[in-house]
């Protein structure tokens, strides 16, 4: 039977940031998620790397302050999958007062360094682009800025610095049964196929985001001193309502705020809704209500009209935030709580969080446990690049410039993807080819043989829907058979593998 120092269960981001960090340490590492990577709460945010503008109101300056620092950490560290961004707030008259947004900006630009990110500023829509796409009576307004990153893939580029550190990474596998047994977590893992094993673990992390109760009070027997509250938050993606980088924040009568963001090049995405959730996290889908009120709140700020005929795509998330008796579902803290259990070999439990201070809450719990296992090496994330982002001067558009002089035949929309979702690591997908040719078949548009080799290789992606909305999103660009070409392929990869395995 295999001995673990640590077992994380979770493949979200912060499973995944845990898992990095420990492995970083010289821990050894087995990290298993049940289904893929960032499947699901980590794939469905906002995307924004940021403070939590609106978290000011609730009087969390020490969770703002907090995730202010990381963001420009994080920013640094993977320069091809988030960048900086500029936000439009325009001024409406109704709600809350000039001064109020000013002086609550002067915090926002204050509270923590910023080496990267502008200052807000104030701006009259009548000289300013982002003034065009809005209705008339909206004249002036505040800009200020946060980042934005493709979530899903933030989870991923942890897992592989994980793997890449010596964790080992069991996707689509289920931690069915944990027990302690001397001073091990005796753990049963299930795969997809229904195969068993046992491991031994002299800790665990329990990091299952929305089932994180559910981990502890079914699958591991135990009591929890605390508990979550599951809400849920959908987006609504639009062909784009603007022409220019800027984001948009929407206040609404009913306080709640909403963002609309450009998105994929060629569309616009809003949201979020924040709404009690009581089923099953993994059912969670958008309903009418919420697609009327995204609607219905960009119509009240833009000039360009839209309903539920206009909708492309939709995504939902249930946020597993830690219950603090809020009124509503909006005002629930969005910081997090680690809880210890030492009463045998040690479990770590997360509770709540948010997708920007996912690496302070693994440096946290990492130096909590690391001790108990008689681990003292030091910290190691903050100055250290993720997979991809170890470019000069962080500055991705510099290398996209030089890959595109090394490989002048890469058409430059591909080459700009690439670089924008894999960084450095581009560099292992095109290997020693010198043409489009050689990076095999282009199975769909855009889309060649020696990317998806890459994937299932490098990333743990065994389905389409892993490829096409997780990794990339390219399903937005790609024609309504993509999946089932893409899963064709898949399937007919997966039957070699077996038939050489079978041969060797």
């Amino acid at each position: 039977m295999d001995v673990y120092d640590l077992i994380v269960i979770g493949g979200g981001i912060n499973g995944a940031g845990i898992a990095r960090d420990a492995a970083g340490r010289g821990l050894s590492v087995l990290l298993c998620e049940k289904d893929d990577l960032a499947a699901h709460t980590s794939s469905a945010s906002t995307k924004l790397i940021h403070g939590g503008l609106r978290y000011l109101e609730y009087y969390e300056f020490g969770l703002v302050r907090k995730a202010l620092q990381e963001r420009e950490v994080l920013l640094k560290a993977a320069p091809h999958i988030m960048w900086p961004l500029r936000f439009v707030m325009p001024h409406d008259k109704n709600q809350r007062p000039e001064w109020m947004i000013r002086c609550g900006l002067f915090l926002y630009d204050h509270l923590a360094r910023r080496e990267i990110l502008p200052a807000s500023e104030t701006i009259r829509f009548d000289t300013h682009p982002a003034g065009q796409p809005l209705k008339s009576n909206f004249q002036r307004g505040f800009v200020y800025s946060d980042g934005w990153v493709q979530d899903a893939r933030l989870v991923v580029l942890n897992v592989m610095d994980a793997a890449e550190n010596g964790a080992t990474i069991l996707t689509r596998t289920a931690c069915t049964q944990a027990k302690r047994v001397d001073e091990h977590w005796q753990c049963t893992l299930r795969d997809e196929n229904g195969t068993e094993q046992q491991v031994l673990a002299r800790a665990l992390v329990n990091a299952g985001g929305p089932w994180v109760e559910s981990l502890i009070k079914d699958t591991l027997g135990l009591p929890s001193s605390k508990s979550i509250r599951l809400v849920k938050g959908s987006h609504i993606i639009v062909k784009k309502l603007f022409d220019h980088p800027y984001a948009y924040i929407f206040q609404n009568p009913d306080k709640r705020i909403i963002f609309a963001i450009p998105y994929e090049q060629e569309f616009t995405l809003i949201g979020t809704t924040d709404v009690e959730y009581l089923g099953d996290p993994a059912q969670v889908a958008i309903d009418d209500q919420e697609i009327h009120y995204l609607c219905e709140m960009s119509n009240r700020y833009f000039h360009s009209q839209i309903g539920p005929q206009d909708v492309l795509s939709t995504y939902s998330g249930v946020r597993p935030l830690l219950d603090d008796s809020a009124a509503s579902a909006s005002s629930v803290t969005r910081d997090y709580a680690l809880e210890t259990d030492l009463h045998g070999a040690p479990l770590l439990s997360v509770f709540g969080g948010k997708i920007t201070t996912f690496r302070k809450l693994a440096e946290e719990a990492v130096d909590k446990l690391a001790p108990l296992l008689g681990n003292h090496k030091s910290s190691w994330t903050a100055e250290s690049p993720l997979p991809g982002g170890d470019m000069p001067q962080a500055n991705a558009a510099a290398f996209l410039q030089k890959l595109q002089q090394r490989h002048p035949w890469l058409p430059a929309s591909l080459a700009h993807r690439w670089v924008y979702t894999y960084g450095t690591r581009c560099n292992k997908i095109i290997a020693h080819a010198t043409s489009l040719a050689e990076l095999g078949e282009e199975v769909l548009p855009s889309l060649y043989e020696a990317e998806l080799r890459y994937l299932v290789r490098a990333e743990w992606a065994k389905r389409s829907e892993d490829i096409l909305w997780r990794r990339t999103k390219l399903k937005l660009h790609l024609p309504e058979n993509a999946t089932e070409v893409l899963d064709a392929w898949l399937q007919h990869q997966a039957k070699k593998q077996i038939e050489l395995a079978d041969v060797s």
